[in-house]
C-alpha cells in the first residue's frame, strides 16, 4: 500500500480540503517548528521565547503563538499582575508534537556535514554548466 493512503484515518492531509493541512503548516513552518522546539524546554515569557527563537520578529512570534494556541498545542497563561505577565507552555498534545519535531531537528543537525557537502557539489556542478 502507498504510504500516502491511510484508510484507518479520518483525515487525509493530501486532500486539499483536509483541515489537518493548516495544522501541519503551523507545526512545520519555520517559526512554528522552532517555537514548539523551544517550548519543549519549559515555560517561557514572550520576550524570553523571542530571544530563544533567534531571528523571529515580534509580529511573527505573536501570529505563530496564536495559531499554535488555536490548534491546541500551546497554552497561554496571563497572570493578573502589574505589569501583566504572560507565560507560554506546551499542552500535552503540543509536547507530543514537539518531541517528534525535535527528533527530526536533531537528525538534520547531525547530518549537516552531508547536506553541506551535497550543496557544494550541486553548486559546483551548476557553475560548470553555466561556464
Amino acid at each position: 500500500m502507498d504510504l500516502t493512503e491511510r484508510p484507518d484515518l479520518a483525515y487525509d492531509v493530501f486532500s486539499k480540503a483536509c483541515p489537518s493541512r493548516g495544522t501541519l503548516e503551523h507545526v512545520t513552518g519555520r517559526w512554528g517548528s522552532l517555537t514548539l522546539g523551544a517550548l519543549h524546554g519549559g515555560s517561557f515569557r514572550f520576550n524570553e521565547l523571542r530571544r530563544r527563537v533567534d531571528g523571529v520578529s515580534e509580529k511573527m512570534l505573536s501570529q505563530t503563538l496564536h495559531a499554535l494556541e488555536r490548534d491546541g498545542l500551546v497554552h497561554r497563561e496571563a497572570q493578573p499582575t502589574n505589569p501583566p505577565r504572560v507565560d507560554y507552555e506546551l499542552t500535552p498534545l503540543g509536547r507530543e508534537v514537539a518531541e517528534r519535531l525535535l527528533a527530526l531537528i536533531h537528525f538534520v543537525e547531525g547530518r549537516m556535514d552531508e547536506v553541506l557537502g551535497a550543496r557544494e557539489r550541486y553548486d559546483a556542478a551548476r557553475a560548470d554548466v553555466r561556464a
